[in-house]
């Protein structure tokens, strides 16, 4: 059985798979039912290792093993496949959310803040910054900065990152609001985007910068997180954000964010 790298690696991303279970499950698809022995010699996979890559596909629901001797595997069908797939990664990710909402009761959460706690006495103000790879790396830091808000945050994006944020972000600035904090969010509205922001200026003052294209965030006039590339052009994973912790530099920006601001159009 000849199978391209390149599509092995595509089903190893796409299923979260190591190489030989890709390997092993290809195998045996196109065998329908096989012995471990037989799918070692097909798949090129140590034999050795081959009854533990298949016990992990039988775990994950890729395959089913028949009981008899010789035992023998079963593939299921690509469809039955992805639907038992995404049942597991939904059960495994309620899991893990429980187990990690537990430790916010426990003793290792407050072992865990007393060591930061003691860390971050030692660090500068102004070193407190970093880069950020990956739009939803990005996105996950700009939900903590809001959370995190005390008193303004302003937000500057694309008419597409408008539409982005509603979902990832419109949850945290809700909260925002019932404490208090000041919002303000500008980017050019477009029929495509029209309903997002009416939908966003029931937290914030939402308003329409026309052909200006930016994508920043100030949050208190303190902290800033900026994005370096124009997100039209780059790849979601390829997207490079920078976050800043400078009172003067965020103070600065804010106050000719806050000059144009009033020559932004407000929406109808």
């Amino acid at each position: 059985m000849i199978v391209k790298d390149e599509f092995l690696s595509r089903l190893r991303k796409i299923f979260d798979l190591n190489l030989y279970e890709v390997k092993v499950w290809t195998a045996l698809l196109s065998r329908g039912t096989s012995t471990a022995g037989e799918l070692s010699s097909i798949s090129d996979v140590p034999r050795s290792r081959t009854y533990d890559i298949l016990e992990s596909l039988e775990k994950k629901g890729f395959i089913v093993m028949k009981l008899g001797k010789p035992i023998k595997f079963v593939a299921l069908k690509p469809e039955e496949v992805i639907e038992r797939v995404k049942k597991n990664l939904v059960i495994t990710a309620k899991e893990k959310s429980q187990r990690l909402e537990k430790l916010k009761g426990e003793d290792i959460l407050e072992e865990l803040t007393g060591i930061f706690s003691d860390g971050i006495k030692y660090i500068e103000s102004s070193d407190l910054s970093g880069a950020l790879k990956g739009r939803q790396n990005i996105y996950n830091h700009l939900d903590m900065l809001i959370r995190e808000a005390q008193k303004t945050i302003t937000i500057v994006t694309t008419a597409d990152g408008l539409n982005r944020k509603l979902e990832i972000l419109l949850p945290s600035l809700e909260k925002a609001k019932k404490r208090g904090i000041t919002i303000k969010i500008s980017a050019p509205i477009t029929t495509e985007n029209k309903q997002v922001a009416k939908d966003f200026s029931k937290v914030a003052e939402v308003k329409d910068i026309g052909d200006l294209r930016a994508r920043f965030m100030i949050i208190d006039g303190e902290q800033l997180m900026f994005m370096l590339l124009n997100d039209e052009e780059v790849h979601p994973s390829y997207d490079i954000g920078i976050w800043l912790n400078t009172e003067f530099f965020a103070q600065a920006l804010e106050q000719l964010f806050e000059i144009a601001w009033n020559n932004f159009k407000a929406i109808k």
